[in-house]
């Protein structure tokens, strides 16, 4: 990676200095491989460490670099289109190599967004369910699935209150509800603890947030919040309109 002068360049230092490190990537880097550390980056380049640190985070917003607990920052491998509006993908768990895993089913009182979203009272608990998406053996998503007792009448107690079995119920119970559309909403937002460590993540690190209200008989069945990793996701739509996000591996088209 060779140097630059940075110094008579009108545009933000930090939006020419990723640039250049974008075209370093492509020539002198292969997926995988560890950057220099921080101090001698900034050193290489003649620039404030601060400056460094914004083009880095750009560079990992846009899907070319990753930092990685424990290793540093990687170059990022390129990106595959993984649908997520389909039922299919909504409801398989553990098939095919590529489905939401579920990981635990608690209940409690939904955030007060979900609670409005729901159309439920403000004290009523309602099941929620967390889940996993992994693709190709790698965790892409964290989602918390909130589901009223209403939309799950059938559910039976003999799982217990908790656990991952629990968290299949009901999600297999929803499923059989019969569930007339969705819509989403999509925004970036900053990884919470919990959801940085199961995926991989850093706290505050950038993510895609994705709201899904799922509809049926007129009202809102349940609603889920995931997160995907925005350093490795991009969002896309189909022909269809249908919505995709796109995380590394080899491209596919939402079914």
């Amino acid at each position: 990676m060779g140097t630059t002068q940075l110094e008579s360049v009108q545009e933000p230092k930090y939006w020419h200095l990723k640039t250049v490190l974008s075209e370093a990537l492509d020539s002198d880097f292969a997926v995988g491989e560890i950057l220099p550390n921080e101090r001698e980056l900034a050193a290489r380049f003649g620039v404030a460490r601060a400056t460094l640190r914004q083009a880095l985070e750009q560079l990992e917003l846009e899907g070319r670099l990753q930092r990685r607990r424990g290793v540093g920052t990687t170059v990022a491998p390129p990106r595959l289109g993984v649908a997520v509006s389909t039922a299919q993908h909504d409801w398989t768990d553990g098939v095919a190599g590529e489905a939401w895993q579920a990981v635990d089913c608690t209940t409690a009182v939904a955030p007060a967004p979900v609670v409005a979203m729901l159309d439920v009272e403000s004290d009523e608990p309602v099941h929620i369910v967390r889940r996993i998406r992994v693709t190709q053996g790698q965790s892409v998503a964290a989602e918390l699935l909130y589901v009223p007792s209403s939309s799950v009448p059938e559910l039976s107690a003999i799982e217990g209150p908790s656990g991952p079995t629990r968290a299949r119920s009901v999600v297999r119970e929803l499923h059989r509800l019969g569930l007339d559309g969705q819509d989403r909403a999509v925004e970036l937002g900053s990884a919470r603890a919990d959801d940085a460590k199961e995926l991989d993540r850093l706290p505050g690190a950038p993510v895609l947030v994705v709201t899904t209200r799922y509809l049926a008989a007129g009202g809102t069945a349940a609603v889920s919040v995931a997160t995907y990793r925005a350093d490795t996701c991009r969002l896309t739509f189909g022909a269809s309109g249908d919505l995709e996000i796109s995380h590394p591996g080899q491209e596919r088209k939402a079914s």
